[in-house]
């Protein structure tokens, strides 16, 4: 079967490199299925579950905001996280839902403080799902 190189990078590390035979990401719109000889684009990430399927079946990553490129033999993604499911710390991420929703329901947010914490919720809902996806 075809397949296409795949780079998931953060500010911290390289996540990912390597061939997949299809990569799921959750885009804008909806998740976005991308094949070999897709056609170019270049969309915005949201967080989500991103899944990879290669030769030896599927892993699952909660990634965070970002951009994603598509080539027809390459998908770059560049995201401010990117957490393997098996590296997830369920009891933190709930932690940090619990945080971010009183902060939510407690305070008057506003402007980049009311974004941080919107995308702190996120981007832990996002590690939740991946971690207890395996559980349903």
């Amino acid at each position: 079967m075809a397949t296409l190189h795949l780079e998931i990078v953060t500010p911290e590390a390289r996540t990912f490199s390597g061939e997949a035979q299809m990569v799921v990401v959750p885009g804008v719109e909806g998740d976005l299925g991308i094949l070999p000889d897709h056609m170019p684009l270049m969309t915005q990430v949201n967080p989500g579950e991103l899944r990879i399927t290669t030769v030896n079946g599927d892993q699952y990553l909660a990634i965070g905001s970002g951009f994603l490129e598509v080539l027809p033999d390459r998908v770059s993604i560049m995201t401010d996280m990117a957490v393997p499911e098996a590296e997830i710390d369920e009891k933190a991420a709930e932690e940090a839902v619990a945080r971010a929703q009183r902060e939510l329901s407690e305070k008057a947010l506003a402007g980049e403080e009311l974004a941080f914490v919107q995308s702190s919720l996120l981007k832990s809902l996002a590690q939740l799902h991946v971690k207890r996806r395996s559980r349903h």
